[in-house]
């Protein structure tokens, strides 16, 4: 694999099983869509090499990255939460509650959980959060590829829906291309209103 584990401290796994659930989420930056949860059991006897933090690979690398682990894991989930319950909830808490539906929707269902981050998202299964995760242990980098292909084909069906935002390219972040275009045509429907840049325009109409 791809992970240089001795490039950071050891992580001590209180739990010794099959159904250890690597956890991640992406899109918690964009102004705009869902914010997309993965979770993932890998399996041991079907090892996938080339696992890593989903942000170091290519498309196309992540794309085929993402067949092998839906073709092998023990299970694997995606699940969602919505611009609407971002605005709602705040995108913390709507990023924890993506996570527990993924979490959830394994099948069958894990033991413990590895979560990327410094938090557990509330779920009443026992795990530890994993600073860098996604780059130290190889279910949270499958579930982070598993939500980063998710997040990214939800961006390219918004581009053809509307090219003139270029969300193929930016997939939602806020760079100088989307800005201008939210400048230029207006928020969406799917745009987060509670985000700052959202909000400014919507306070211009």
């Amino acid at each position: 694999m791809t992970i240089n584990y001795a490039a950071y401290p050891p992580i001590e796994i209180a739990y010794i099983g099959q159904r250890l659930a690597g956890v991640d989420e992406v899109g918690r930056g964009p102004l705009i869509g869902s914010v997309v949860a993965a979770a993932v059991i890998l399996d041991p006897a079907h090892p996938i090499d080339g696992l890593t933090d989903s942000k170091k690979l290519s498309a196309r690398r992540r794309e085929a990255l993402d067949e092998q682990i839906r073709a092998r894991a023990i299970a694997f989930a995606v699940a969602e939460a919505s611009a609407a319950e971002v605005d709602a909830l705040n995108i913390y808490h709507a990023t924890h509650l993506a996570m527990r539906r993924a979490i959830d929707a394994l099948t069958p269902s894990a033991e413990y959980l590895l979560v990327d981050g410094n938090k557990l998202p509330g779920h009443r299964l026992p795990g530890q959060a994993v600073v860098k995760g996604d780059a130290r242990h190889a279910a949270i980098a499958a579930a982070s590829i598993l939500a980063k292909v998710a997040r990214d084909s939800q961006m390219v069906t918004l581009d053809m829906r509307y090219p003139e935002y270029g969300f193929a390219r930016h997939k939602g972040y806020p760079t100088k291309e989307h800005l201008a275009a939210l400048a230029a045509h207006g928020p969406l429907p799917d745009h987060r209103r509670s985000f700052a840049p959202v909000q400014r325009q919507l306070a211009l109409l």
